[in-house]
């Protein structure tokens, strides 16, 4: 009985203290400030990084664990998401349990505990599309989808945190690479041509689509391919990919039945003074102030990484 008692309060011990971090506030960060900072890669910059690291993981962590526990229509229930809930708050322990980091035995023990919780991780998107599957096939026929908006707006915090969460470990990892790739600063390029990143998204959405429907339209690339801009490689593919992964399939569908010819669909790459914009006719995405991208596709990237959330 006393060993029980004894758990019992450990656990609400535990869960009051995911609770408490989960509602502290969040420290924006830039990509702008990213890529200045990590310029330096000193040790004592590495040490500073950890520090902070150390501070906000489990800020971030335990807000999306506790969040985790309180979806409704029984989604928290489901054994895909509790999966998901235990790697948050397993990974929240681990953080909350490393001591205060004070030199570079500290901060290297540091690097390698969250390369750890990174790959802990990997598999939360694909968890959690097996929650939601599971929570539709138990579902009352008459839920009808306007009733499932809290559920969608909770997926978009969910998200755009894990990506933000994934930037930040990955930063601090990637910059003890003693051999970086030309132009990198961590995982981001200071010199990204949007064209070829587009071209390259391009041709994978294409593959889909024509594995899908057996065939796919043409897409038309306009913009400068000289200019360049710092960004993070794989999240501007993705967004591109989305983008266009969208378009082949409404315009596919459209004149699937059609003995007109498939129109090919055009995306303009156009830079301004403060943002890059990558325009489809009626899908548009911008890179903003290299802070804040927003883009309208369903369940791709959400507006902002860096900034709290």
């Amino acid at each position: 009985m006393a060993v029980r008692k004894g758990a019992e309060s450990s656990l609400k011990a535990f869960a009051e203290e995911v609770q408490r971090w989960g509602a502290m506030k969040r420290t924006g960060v830039s990509l702008r400030y990213m890529m200045e900072f990590g310029a330096r890669p000193t040790e004592k910059n590495f040490l500073i990084s950890a520090q902070f690291l150390h501070k906000e993981l489990p800020i971030r962590i335990a807000r999306r664990a506790f969040e985790l526990e309180s979806l409704p229509f029984g989604l928290s229930e489901k054994t895909a998401v509790l999966k998901v809930r235990d790697w948050y708050l397993d990974s929240f322990r681990d953080l909350r349990s490393f001591p205060e980091i004070k030199d570079t035995s500290d901060e290297v023990a540091f690097t390698e505990m969250i390369k750890m919780i990174k790959v802990r991780h990997n598999n939360v998107v694909p968890e959690m599309a097996l929650g939601v599957q599971q929570l539709k096939k138990d579902l009352n026929p008459k839920v009808v989808p306007t009733d499932l908006e809290e559920i969608h707006e909770f997926l978009n915090r969910f998200y755009m945190s894990r990506i933000g969460i994934r930037m930040l470990i990955g930063q601090h990892v990637a910059l003890h690479d003693p051999d970086p790739a030309p132009g990198c600063i961590g995982l981001i390029n200071t010199r990204i041509s949007p064209m070829l990143v587009a071209q390259a998204a391009i041709e994978d959405a294409r593959r889909m689509c024509l594995r899908e429907y057996g065939s796919a339209p043409e897409v038309n690339i306009y913009g400068d391919p000289t200019f360049t801009f710092p960004y993070v490689p794989s999240h501007l593919h993705l967004m591109v990919f989305e983008l266009v992964k969208n378009s082949l399939r409404a315009v596919q569908e459209r004149f699937m039945d059609s003995d007109k010819d498939v129109p090919p669909i055009r995306i303009i790459v156009a830079d301004g003074i403060e943002d890059v914009t990558i325009k489809e006719p009626m899908l548009t995405f911008t890179c903003p102030g290299l802070e804040i991208h927003r883009n309208p596709c369903h369940n791709a990237v959400p507006d902002s990484i860096y900034a709290p959330s």
